[in-house]
């Protein structure tokens, strides 16, 4: 793996592409525009420039506030807030208003900059859109930017409470980048396609290989999979980043039926692991791609596994990408032994994020570069990681522990089945029992449903509850909110199965 060159900022990157290649484009969102790395450099030294003007001084925190049609001057934005020294909190304006005024009062924004059609909601000093605060001067700016100050405050998705800021420093978002032309990763792409929100981890991601890779970034606002897959035929898009999410409505549509996909060399999926058949139907969708799960978190990044999707390994989720990074902590705090579940930890090669003004859940989770996942999980005897479940979704029912990813894994085979999840609900005599909320192409019998999930799991792993629903509740990532599906299956419509 390329270790960069540490010394090396985003901001930095960006005025050596457009010295380098001022006129190739950058970043494309689909419908909208594109923009040249020469514009991107120009136009972001302006708007820091309005920043100074502004009188911000360096370290203060400034929300970044854009619909996914404004990626162009959320880029601009972002890059410009630290070329003056302050530190960007960017968030996606999918989020619910409460969760907006949640980031940008928790970390005390002193200003908000945002799209022109957004309505940001009260906070900080004072609020513009980057057309406003566009000074003129693009003379180059770069005030206080170093490796070890903090650059970003990243809000967690909050699927199961509220979301926290993770902090990173200028030398956590820019490991591995390099300025080496000959280094630059995705080489045999002209575009790569995505469709991640602004403000999550896996858009920041793609942020990054906008600056640091071969091709352009492409993005369409809304994903949709008939658009999302005319965009892969019409530019020829040789890599492609989904999360699960995404990967089930492409196979459950069947766009590859449709439409010329045989341009993707390089399908990656990342936020959650994907369920084996559903990685197995990519592999289908995609014959000429390899397909890779990439395993890691807000508070991890750039920590990661790396899997390339094996028949013989269908739930496992890779190994680190750098050797040692990787752990399984047994309930005595020591190592577990190949084939033994423990918590598991990933270390940071960069320098480890923290939660922003959280001292005691930092020490908790981010301890000496490892930061504990909130995974349970364990190693084979070659170290590919398998999960188990999330420490939170574990379902202690009676004697045993239920494992909710294996369950979901078990309903994603029936030929029904296009979307499922699995929950705990309270019992009086058991503590815990499971149940299953699902998404069908035709309707299922319960009692059939039954039948076929026997072949596949123990007596105490079988769903109690069944809902049938016409989507699953999600967050703007993509991931299924599972508190608000327990409500759901505590209500009279949810039946045995």
């Amino acid at each position: 793996m390329v270790s960069g060159d540490h010394r090396l900022t985003l901001p930095d990157l960006l005025s050596h592409r457009a010295g380098e290649q001022p006129e190739r484009p950058a970043l494309v969102v689909a419908g909208v525009g594109e923009i040249s790395f020469g514009e991107w450099d120009r136009r972001a030294n302006a708007i820091a420039h309005g920043l100074l003007d502004r009188g911000l001084p360096p370290g203060e925190r400034v929300g970044l506030l854009f619909d996914e049609r404004d990626w162009i001057d959320f880029a601009i934005a972002w890059c410009a807030v630290m070329r003056a020294g302050c530190v960007s909190v960017p968030l996606s304006d999918r989020l619910a208003p409460a969760e907006v005024r949640h980031a940008l009062t928790d970390c005390s924004v002193a200003a908000v900059l945002h799209g022109a059609g957004t309505e940001p909601p009260g906070a900080g000093r004072w609020r513009a859109t980057p057309a406003e605060l566009d000074s003129g001067d693009d003379s180059p700016v770069r005030r206080g930017v170093a490796p070890g100050k903090l650059a970003q405050i990243i809000y967690t998705s909050g699927t199961t409470g509220r979301a926290k800021g993770v902090g990173a420093t200028h030398a956590n978002l820019a490991h591995g980048v390099t300025a080496g032309p000959r280094r630059r990763k995705l080489a045999h792409s002209r575009h790569f396609l995505h469709a991640f929100p602004i403000g999550s981890n896996a858009g920041q991601t793609m942020l990054v290989n906008a600056l640091d890779a071969c091709p352009a970034a492409l993005t369409l606002p809304r994903f949709t999979p008939g658009r999302f897959a005319r965009l892969i035929e019409s530019y020829g898009a040789g890599t492609v980043f989904v999360v699960p999410a995404m990967a089930i409505e492409l196979l459950n549509t069947r766009v590859h039926e449709r439409y010329d996909l045989s341009s993707v060399r390089l399908l990656g999926s990342t936020a959650a692991s994907l369920p084996p058949v559903v990685a197995t139907g990519l592999a289908e969708a995609f014959p000429r791609a390899t397909i890779v799960n990439y395993y890691t978190s807000t508070e991890a990044a750039p920590a990661q596994t790396v899997m390339i999707v094996d028949p013989d390994r269908p739930a496992s989720v890779g190994r680190p990408a750098a050797d040692g990074d990787l752990k399984i902590v047994a309930a005595d705090g020591g190592p577990a032994p190949a084939g033994e579940q423990g918590e598991v930890w990933l270390r940071s090669p960069a320098g480890t994020r923290a939660y922003y003004r959280d001292r005691r859940l930092s020490d908790d989770v981010f301890r000496d570069g490892w930061v504990r996942m909130g995974d349970v999980g364990y190693l084979d005897r070659d170290g590919y990681l398998y999960l188990v479940d999330r420490e939170s979704d574990v379902i202690k029912s009676g004697a045993y522990k239920v494992s909710t990813i294996q369950v979901e894994a078990a309903l994603y085979e029936h030929p029904a089945v296009t979307e499922a999840a699995v929950v705990g609900l309270p019992h009086p005599v058991l503590g815990r029992v499971a149940g299953a909320a699902l998404v069908t192409r035709y309707p299922v019998a319960a009692a059939d449903l039954r039948t076929f999930l026997l072949e596949r799991l123990a007596v105490h792993e079988l769903p109690s509850r069944l809902l049938f629903l016409p989507e699953l509740p999600k967050n703007h990532l993509g991931k299924v909110v599972k508190p608000r599906l327990i409500d759901l299956l505590d209500r009279p419509g949810a039946g045995p199965v």
